[in-house]
């Protein structure tokens, strides 16, 4: 009787290992690796439903980072250079970089608004007051000056507009609800239709130029699930991987998922990956 050399019970165990029960990579022919996955996803209150016939790609970066990278080569510009870019008084460009709003006919600039912010700059002056004119504002204060006196007597023109500015930002401290209207006017000075309008085209660039970026500097393969919801790759080089729907949503009932899930080939085995709600990210809260 032969007795095993320890070579012998080396190789023994390698293959034991590699029949192991459960074990997340299985013998693969030839020196490459292999892929095997199932995409599934769980409606609230419902089974798992296969996600078929949906391309998923196998990359060799996160498409996280890749959109990170992407991003950083195509910022956004930003708030304060755009604000000093605006036809607008610099009072106004100071208030502006000042608060976080943005839109100047939202309702909710009323919240923000104060006596000394109307009195201050001209835009919300000539605003609040054309939005209280014609009487309809009860108690108003009404200026003694003329325009003509600017130039015929500076002093006295100087004298009464501030009595009278003094007057107003009274009032107005008094009388908050006379703000209410004021938006309506302010609609010419709005920067809100323009930097939305940036913010937009700059988003829509960067959902189209992620993708392709994705596809031509990092895509190793890519397959279609079947009805199943079940897809294989095989002949890859042994490394890092990642699972990516590349922005795209997959969606059963009332869920809608992406992925950019780690996986790790091995030469001469099969990966076996599970896609599923547990590692996916919703697409309500997904960036590209």
């Amino acid at each position: 009787m032969r007795i095993p050399t320890k070579f012998t019970v080396f190789l023994l165990g390698l293959m034991l290992a590699g029949l192991a029960p459960g074990a997340r990579a299985q013998a693969a022919p030839g020196g490459a690796g292999a892929l095997e996955f199932q995409a599934r996803i769980t409606p609230t209150g419902a089974r798992p439903e296969p996600v078929r016939q949906f391309t998923f790609y196998l990359l060799r970066k996160s498409y996280a980072e890749i959109a990170r990278e992407a991003e950083a080569a195509d910022p956004l510009p930003a708030r304060e250079k755009f604000i000093d870019g605006l036809k607008v008084s610099a009072k106004l460009k100071e208030w502006l970089k000042k608060h976080e709003a943005m839109d100047l006919t939202s309702s909710e600039i009323d919240d923000i608004l104060t006596a000394d912010d109307i009195i201050a700059i001209p835009e919300f002056l000539e605003a609040y007051l054309h939005s209280n004119s014609g009487g309809v504002t009860a108690g108003l204060p009404r200026p003694k000056y003329k325009e003509t006196d600017k130039t015929a007597d500076p002093e006295r023109y100087k004298a009464l507009r501030e009595e009278y500015l003094a007057a107003l930002r009274k009032f107005i401290t008094a009388n908050l609800q006379t703000l209410g209207g004021m938006e309506a006017y302010l609609d010419g000075v709005n920067p809100a239709r323009q930097w939305n309008q940036i913010r937009s085209e700059h988003r829509h660039r960067l959902e189209r130029r992620i993708p392709e970026i994705a596809q031509t500097s990092y895509l190793a393969a890519k397959a279609d699930t079947d009805l199943d919801g079940r897809a294989a790759l095989s002949g890859l080089p042994a490394g890092d991987y990642w699972l990516s729907t590349l922005g795209l949503d997959a969606a059963a009932g009332d869920v809608r998922l992406r992925w950019d899930v780690a996986v790790r080939v091995e030469a001469g085995r099969t990966t076996h990956a599970e896609l599923s709600n547990l590692n996916g990210t919703e697409a309500r809260s997904a960036k590209p």
